[in-house]
């Protein structure tokens, strides 16, 4: 939701002609914990350590992180404009600095190399047991919600470590307002419940 001084039309004129905008944030939820010289990177198993300059860590001398986001529309909300967002990385309450569109002639840089995240991390399969479908069925979960659980448990949220080793633990992961408990073998995640949240 935008403040209402740049919920208007006239801040927004052009943008919807956009596919996805840079969003410019602030780490409010780690902020007070300072930052630290050295991270352990998730893409090297957790286990090397790395200059923050040289990580995407949220733990920064400056807490401000960068994320692209599709945009999918322009709507009028409650208190002006709104944009109707997919793809943001950020959690709910999340400060924004500044809305920038997305260039892709300046913005993607096909040559580019990235060191030790040279390649995308590979995927793993997802599927859900038949107590989660009736689960979810019961919560009456939607498909967007749905599709959410695979994009984020395919990227396997473990802490790193735990990929490299066998692993029997269920674990747990707050998405929107359901607790989604999975499992991983190899390559393969289990959806084998869901949880409501309670208030």
């Amino acid at each position: 939701m935008l403040l209402p001084e740049y919920a208007t039309a006239e801040c927004l004129e052009g943008l919807e002609g956009f596919s996805h905008l840079w969003l410019t944030f602030v780490f409010h939820a780690t902020a007070a914990q300072g930052w630290r010289p050295g991270v352990r990177p998730p893409r090297l198993g957790g286990n090397e350590t790395r200059g923050i300059f040289a990580t995407r860590s949220m733990f920064r001398p400056n807490p401000v992180g960068l994320s692209v986001v599709e945009l999918l529309g322009i709507v009028d909300g409650a208190s002006g404009k709104e944009l109707q967002l997919r793809g943001a990385d950020l959690l709910d309450g999340t400060p924004i600095l500044d809305i920038k569109p997305y260039l892709p002639y300046a913005d993607s840089i096909p040559a580019a190399h990235a060191g030790f995240a040279a390649t995308a991390p590979a995927l793993l399969a997802v599927q859900w047991s038949a107590q989660a479908q009736a689960d979810a069925d019961a919560l009456n979960i939607q498909t967007g919600l749905r599709a959410l659980v695979n994009e984020v448990l395919a990227q396997d949220p473990r802490p790193a470590y735990r990929a490299t080793q066998p692993d029997t633990h269920e674990y747990g992961v707050w998405l929107e307002n359901v607790n989604v408990r999975f499992r991983i073998s190899g390559n393969l995640v289990t959806v084998s419940r869901i949880e409501s949240r309670i208030i």
